[in-house]
């Protein structure tokens, strides 16, 4: 019985977990779960699994008989006993949990890539210090593991990460200007959160994983590319040296990298087997980063390293967040993340509470600008 601890349990990634282990009640169970603020949602996951200990970040959470309740200040306790955590908890917050599962030495399955985003240094050493193992949920970063044969250390030539394009590829700059929180919520292909499917949108998605894919794989950004594939089929590939190509193809569906990620190298079936000839054929075409700017800033502040990252990923969550509220214009997200990244000097990533006051001086700021942007 593999024993899951899973944060951020009522979110899309969290939904689809639950959904794993009711199929496979024989081989997984919840030995913590943990989530931001739906403690009700909390509390029916809790008489549902029975899991040994609850945390509830925010919000009224009271959990049932025989389920202890763990305080934020003392979440390490969530990996004390588990043999997996998967951390699907959004954003920033998401680095905390996988530092400490990281230093719990457990197989970390990490589905939050602000953790690699912003404080990917931070990680790794962790994960190296206390023995703990990285085991990529994304489903491009699992496509890449599982072309390079489940081993981030193996040699390849280049990485080439597959995006839907989103639902305004083909829009002109004047339409984007008007298009609204509901035109980006509907996504040709994935069914994802709110945040990820609006940074799907601006294509800033696809620049984490590039982030992503540097510290995953210890590949240079130079060796890192991307290219549309509207799709979905196609995860990722991998070139190796003497013009071979790996691909790992599969419906669009999380619970796949989700499960593989829980049991590797051991597969279990899912629900749905590729079927090529129903689909009839495979798209590929130009990445458009000139179209898309957060793309392009997110690959520069991955570059540029340090504290950076985590300029850029702070001003995308307000910005996404002021657009969801209509607040804000599409354009106006990159446009939000580009004030804060020239308005911020690079600092040195050596502590996650150098990067944690980043974070709270950035959003200060970008609110600052996104306010100051609604009343022009």
């Amino acid at each position: 019985m593999l024993k899951i601890a899973l944060i951020g349990c009522t979110g899309s990634i969290g939904r689809q977990t639950a959904d794993i282990v009711r199929r496979y009640p024989d081989r997984f169970s919840f030995s913590s779960l943990a989530c931001g603020s739906a403690g009700e949602e909390l509390a029916a996951l809790c008489r549902e699994f029975a899991p040994r200990r609850a945390l509830c970040a925010g919000g009224a959470f009271e959990p049932p008989a025989g389920v202890e309740r763990i305080e934020e200040g003392d979440a390490a306790a969530l990996f004390a006993d588990c043999d997996v955590a998967l951390i699907a908890a959004g954003g920033f917050s998401g680095l905390r949990y996988t530092l400490l599962a990281a230093q719990a030495g457990v197989r970390i399955a990490l589905a939050n890539k602000e953790s690699l985003v912003c404080g990917g240094e931070l990680v790794l050493r962790a994960v190296k210090r206390y023995g703990a193992q990285l085991v990529p949920v994304d489903s491009e970063h699992s496509a890449i593991f599982q072309c390079l044969a489940f081993r981030r250390d193996a040699a390849f030539d280049r990485l080439v990460l597959t995006a839907s394009g989103g639902p305004f590829l083909h829009l002109s700059q004047e339409e984007l200007r008007r298009v609204t929180a509901a035109d980006a919520l509907r996504h040709p292909t994935w069914n994802m959160g709110a945040k990820i499917t609006v940074d799907s949108a601006t294509l800033l998605n696809k620049g984490y994983e590039v982030i992503e894919a540097h510290w995953l794989y210890d590949a240079p950004f130079e060796k890192i590319d991307a290219v549309v594939h509207p799709e979905s089929i196609v995860h990722s590939l991998v070139l190796f040296s003497d013009g071979a190509a790996l691909a790992q193809l599969g419906y669009p569906d999380m619970r796949v990298p989700i499960q593989l990620a829980l049991t590797y190298p051991e597969r279990l079936p899912c629900e749905k087997p590729l079927d090529l000839a129903a689909l009839g054929r495979l798209t590929f075409l130009p990445f458009p980063a000139e179209k898309f700017p957060c793309y392009g800033l997110a690959v520069a502040a991955g570059k540029a390293g340090g504290t950076l990252p985590v300029v850029l990923n702070a001003a995308a969550e307000e910005a996404v967040r002021a657009f969801l509220a209509g607040r804000i214009t599409f354009p106006a997200i990159a446009e939000t993340i580009q004030d804060a990244l020239g308005s911020f000097p690079r600092e040195e990533a050596d502590s996650f509470e150098r990067l944690a006051g980043t974070d709270a001086r950035v959003r200060a700021h970008a609110l600052s600008f996104i306010y100051g942007k609604s009343a022009s």
